[in-house]
């Protein structure tokens, strides 16, 4: 049985305005990882992602490189301890 992972990204560069939290969203039901993406006052990108670690591996490899139209300069990564919270990956403000 794989394990389950859970990382809290903060995602830097043009990722606002670029669709880049519909997209992470798209990208997590794909990959099968739950949790919440948001935009934060300063410009960057805030998401929780958890689930079996390679869909949360893969979503995570994804926000590196973001949509079409995102440029991302880096991504500021935390792992944390699985809490199973979520069950859906939803878009939050």
């Amino acid at each position: 049985m794989e394990a389950n992972a859970r990382v809290h990204a903060i995602i830097h560069g043009r990722v606002q305005g670029v669709f880049f939290r519909l997209e992470t969203q798209k990208a997590a039901r794909q990959y099968g990882a739950v949790g919440w993406v948001r935009n934060l006052p300063d410009g960057t990108v805030e998401a929780v992602m958890e689930g079996p670690e390679d869909a949360v591996e893969s979503l995570l490899a994804w926000c590196r490189q973001g949509p079409r139209m995102a440029r991302v300069d880096k991504v500021d990564v935390t792992r944390e301890d699985y809490t199973g919270d979520y069950e859906s990956f939803e878009v939050t403000y």
